[in-house]
């Protein structure tokens, strides 16, 4: 048999189970895995895991596992580590929903919990998901109550051109992440976010970012990728790897969205970021591929990861607040001239234009380095 298996999210493979499930599921037949989604990338860097998993390529959950079935997989697994039952098992339903018609999905839910769960997607598999259940010690679940429950809890009320979203499983505090821009933060485990016209208006238990909300700009609610908390709880040890550099040439790229694949970035000399969470979210990623950043930012930091690195030769500017996009638009004008990645001669004369660029338009910054 050829098995698929879908990895989704850093906490199944911080735990260790993403490995165990992959030599689990060897002894049902031909084992082929691939990440789906982009916050287990670093997880899978950090467990010296690509040789197992393919990270090569950013794919949603359910491209992931079209694209097995484009392979011609006989079963595919989707394994997950969820925040509780509850999310984890609406996470698997909405990416079926996403899915082929009749793929043969199952999914493994929280594997190291009491609440853990096999679900099978498709009924003529209910027999296998019986069985590894059995054998991992979990519960199956079943997809009937799972869409039953969701539809009690009305996940998603639309009218015309409003859109009120419920959000499942958030505790007080959380950031609410809206494809990948934290747009406010919980204050009630019960929390709904409202679109109007396509823009967020409301966060119903919450508090409201409006600079989040501004650089998300209008949206598709009812189908955004909606993250609670952190995008990484585990204190995992980052794994420093050698990237493929130009010795001859000096490379600098300009980042302004942590949402972006920062990955691509990773053979550049140098990236300016803008934004508190995205010069967070950059610096720890590419420090991963001793990447220095030149941080832009103003002060309002979400916290969004548990810890987070910068790679030596890092300079952070902090702007006083609502700066740092007007001061990231000069520098992309100025010295990118609209590009992503330009060539420079030294880097060093590279931060003192970036300085002197600040210098004109604001008095107030504080400058520290790596």
């Amino acid at each position: 048999m050829k098995i698929g298996v879908v990895v989704h999210g850093p906490e199944i493979v911080d735990s260790g189970y993403a490995l165990r499930l992959l030599e689990f599921m060897e002894d049902y037949g031909e084992v082929k895995a691939r990440l789906g989604g982009t916050m287990g990338r670093t997880a899978v860097i950090d467990s010296n895991l690509e040789s197992r998993i393919d990270i090569s390529q950013k794919l949603l959950p359910s491209q992931s596992i079209n694209l097995f079935c484009q392979e011609g997989r006989d079963i595919i697994v989707l394994i997950n580590y969820g925040k509780s039952s509850v999310t984890g098992q609406a996470f698997g339903c909405k990416v079926y929903s996403h899915c082929h018609p009749h793929t043969p999905l199952i999914q493994i839910e929280r594997p190291g919990e009491e609440d853990g769960s096999v679900v099978a997607w498709r009924t003529d598999l209910q027999e296998l998901a019986t069985e590894i259940a059995s054998k991992l010690g979990l519960t199956t679940a079943s997809p009937l109550e799972i869409r039953d429950s969701l539809e009690k809890g009305k996940p998603c009320l639309k009218i015309n051109q409003y859109i009120c979203r419920n959000i499942a499983g958030v505790s007080p505090g959380e950031n609410i992440f809206v494809n990948g821009i934290v747009v406010g933060r919980s204050t009630s485990p019960e929390v709904a976010l409202v679109a109007e016209e396509g823009m967020i208006t409301q966060l119903r238990g919450g508090e409201l970012k409006p600079h989040g909300v501004e650089k998300l700009g209008k949206v598709d609610l009812e189908g955004a990728i909606i993250k609670t908390g952190l995008l990484r709880k585990s204190r995992a040890k980052p794994r420093i790897i050698t990237s493929k550099k130009d010795d001859s040439k000096l490379m600098v790229s300009y980042l302004s969205h942590a949402a972006e694949d920062i990955y691509r970035l990773r053979n550049a000399d140098m990236v300016v970021t803008v934004g508190d969470d995205t010069t967070l979210v950059a610096a720890d990623i590419l420090y991963r591929f001793n990447v220095p950043i030149i941080g832009i930012t103003d002060g309002d930091l979400d916290k969004v990861v548990e810890q987070g690195f910068k790679a030596n030769g890092s300079m952070v500017v902090e702007l006083e607040s609502g700066w740092d996009d007007i001061i990231g638009e000069k520098i992309f004008r100025e010295l990118f001239k609209g590009n992503e990645t330009i060539e420079i001669v030294n880097m060093e004369n590279f931060k003192s234009k970036i300085l002197q660029i600040i210098k004109k338009n604001t008095p107030h910054y504080q400058v520290t380095y790596t």
